[in-house]
């Protein structure tokens, strides 16, 4: 099961977050773990920040259920690949790929000959009660 959808880079990020709480809902497991979807729509407001900060493009965000993986993917046209910083404290701005690191329980990026993509995995706690912590 999945969704995509392109989000400009004026208004984007709000919409984006919106748009990922709809579409989560429609997921049996996300009424039991609040702080998961949470967790996924930070994670998409980062990665959707970035694509317009950055790489200065619209964002085509892509939200996959796999059964037991909730794939987050943010493609944008700047095809350099996005390195963890450690900001100065004080800085504004600097963390999102590591606050999407923390957040996430793998985290992927991709050239791709236009751009870029970068995956996110949300897996939910039910799955790893059930499968271990793989």
């Amino acid at each position: 099961m999945g969704w995509a959808h392109s989000f400009p880079m004026s208004g984007g990020v709000r919409a984006g977050r919106e748009w990922t709480r709809r579409q989560l809902s429609s997921l049996p497991w996300t009424a039991e773990e609040p702080e998961t979807v949470d967790s996924i729509v930070l994670a998409v407001s980062e990665l959707l920040t970035n694509a317009h900060l950055h790489a200065r493009s619209d964002a085509r965000l892509m939200l996959t259920w796999d059964g037991h993986c909730l794939h987050v993917s943010v493609h944008d046209e700047d095809p350099s690949l996005p390195t963890p910083k450690s900001p100065a404290s004080g800085a504004v701005s600097g963390r999102g790929i590591n606050i999407v690191r923390s957040l996430a329980d793998s985290w992927d990026t991709y050239c791709q000959r236009h751009g870029k993509t970068v995956t996110a995995c949300f897996r939910p706690a039910a799955h790893h009660r059930e499968h271990g912590s793989d």
